[in-house]
């Protein structure tokens, strides 16, 4: 008992009690603050939803991507600022945190040397989120490799192509994305018809099926605009080639094309126009007959004999 008694005894209690204080102190002070960074968050969380939900982006989609967003903010704040709390905690207890501030530095520096690939993927992930660059469900292309997109994360983009393959690229490795499906996609038709055929007739042709689209119960609300006809586009070696334009919403372009491709087939079998196929003429030359005539000449001659 007289142990304990001295042990006690030696004892500061003054500073011992405010030390306490100071510390339960830094640790409301803590809470407060993470606390207000959660009311912060709460706060963008909704106006990005608001924002998102206004240009007519899918909720399911928004809330994906601004649920990356503040969980990769909230782990940073949380990490940082309970790293600071424990640093000014120890040095409340009397411990000189000056080597361990440096050895961190250290350590941090060997890290970020033997992580930099990662720590580039990891940048570069973030802005492609936080730029709205491409999201789950769009069709993209990159660094030359076309597919949905199934997964974003931090690292890395999962594309899935159209045979099933998937397709992992880190996100510091891209150095080209082509997101086909963000906002409104589009579908471009050359159609290509005979020589002889009188092209503002086809062009009126493909008004009609157009207009038909979009007056169409299963395909019109995919239309978002009048469709375009450019007109003649080129003067190919067996076709007179028509272009134009049917904007979409996203990644309806090719549903959409693959049904004016069938009306456009029927409307011409209708009408008669010509849908030319590749076909060329042989010339044999001044000092031979014609292939017809020596086929024919050939064949009489075999028959005699």
């Amino acid at each position: 008992m007289e142990t304990v008694t001295r042990f006690l005894s030696s004892f500061n209690w003054q500073v011992l009690i405010n030390t306490c204080l100071r510390i339960l102190l830094i640790l409301v002070l803590a809470w407060i603050a993470l606390g207000a960074v959660h009311k912060i968050l709460e706060r963008i969380e909704r106006q990005l939803l608001k924002k998102e939900a206004a240009e007519g982006e899918p909720p399911s989609e928004t809330g994906k991507r601004v649920e990356t967003l503040l969980r990769l903010i909230r782990q940073a704040v949380h990490l940082v600022l309970w790293l600071v709390v424990g640093l000014v905690i120890l040095q409340e207890l009397g411990v000189d945190i000056g080597p361990i501030l440096a050895g961190a530095g250290i350590l941090g520096l060997a890290v970020g040397f033997g992580a930099q690939n990662l720590v580039r993927d990891v940048i570069s992930g973030f802005f492609i989120i936080l730029e709205n660059q491409v999201r789950v469900g769009d069709v993209a292309v990159i660094n030359g490799t076309g597919g949905l997109v199934e997964k974003i994360n931090f690292r890395t983009i999962v594309l899935r192509d159209l045979q099933g393959t998937v397709h992992v690229f880190p996100n510091g490795t891209i150095t080209t994305l082509s997101n086909m499906t963000q906002e409104w996609s589009a579908y471009v038709f050359e159609v290509g018809v005979a020589y002889k055929e009188n092209t503002d007739s086809v062009v009126e042709v493909l008004r009609e099926v157009l207009a038909g689209m979009r007056d169409d119960e299963t395909h019109g609300p995919a239309i978002i605009e009048d469709p375009e006809i450019f007109g003649v586009d080129a003067l190919g070696d067996s076709a007179v080639v028509i272009k134009g334009r049917i904007k979409t919403r996203p990644i309806r372009q090719w549903a959409v094309g693959r049904e004016f491709l069938r009306r456009i087939k029927l409307a011409f079998d209708e009408r008669g126009i010509e849908i030319p196929f590749p076909h060329r003429s042989l010339y044999i030359g001044e000092a031979s007959k014609p292939l017809a005539v020596a086929i024919l000449e050939r064949t009489g001659s075999s028959r005699e004999t």
